[in-house]
């Protein structure tokens, strides 16, 4: 938590640190244009980048595999492009060094091998309750009113991974 804390206070004085300088020596307006400039651009690049990464994603969805990579290269993505909106030449740097596609990768390899996935013979669902009839109301079964909030959780296994099979029966919780 310490470290966010310092994060929040020094970046900022860094930034305007270094805006007052380049402002100094290229002037207010330039210095202005400057920082509008890498935003323009890193928009640009995160629109491009992000859409690849989507196609990306879906591609392996679509052939059964997990997206794990697309999946940590949109996080870094989406980090970069929140960097490049604070005004200031630090952070659009690394905003904009999350948004190339080398270092990206390199980034999205180091997340994912301190990362591990847990897989389980129990699987969780969840299900919400949709409404019938003209007004909305009622539940799916047509016997009496649904509230808004109807969800029904529970666990299931299949048929093959339990010796009892007393306990394949799905239970409310």
């Amino acid at each position: 938590m310490g470290i966010f804390l310092l994060i929040f206070i020094i970046v900022p004085i860094v930034e305007m640190a270094i805006l007052i300088k380049v402002g100094t020596v290229i002037g207010a307006l330039s210095t202005i244009g400057l920082v509008l400039l890498t935003a323009i651009i890193g928009a640009a690049l995160l629109r491009q980048q992000g859409l690849a990464t989507l196609l990306r994603a879906n591609q392996r969805l679509n052939s059964g595999e997990l997206p794990a990579r697309e999946v940590a290269e949109g996080l870094i993505l989406a980090v970069g492009g929140a960097l490049l909106l604070n005004p200031g030449f630090v952070t659009d740097t690394f905003g904009l060094l999350c948004l190339l596609p080398f270092t990206r990768q390199w980034l999205a390899t180091q997340a994912l091998k301190r990362m591990v996935v847990a897989s389980g013979t129990t699987q969780s669902f969840r299900f919400t309750a949709w409404r019938s009839g003209p007004s909305g109301s009622g539940n799916p079964f047509g016997t009496g009113p649904a509230a808004e909030d109807d969800v029904i959780e529970g666990e299931y296994r299949k048929e093959g991974d339990s010796a009892d099979k007393s306990s394949d029966r799905l239970e409310k919780k």
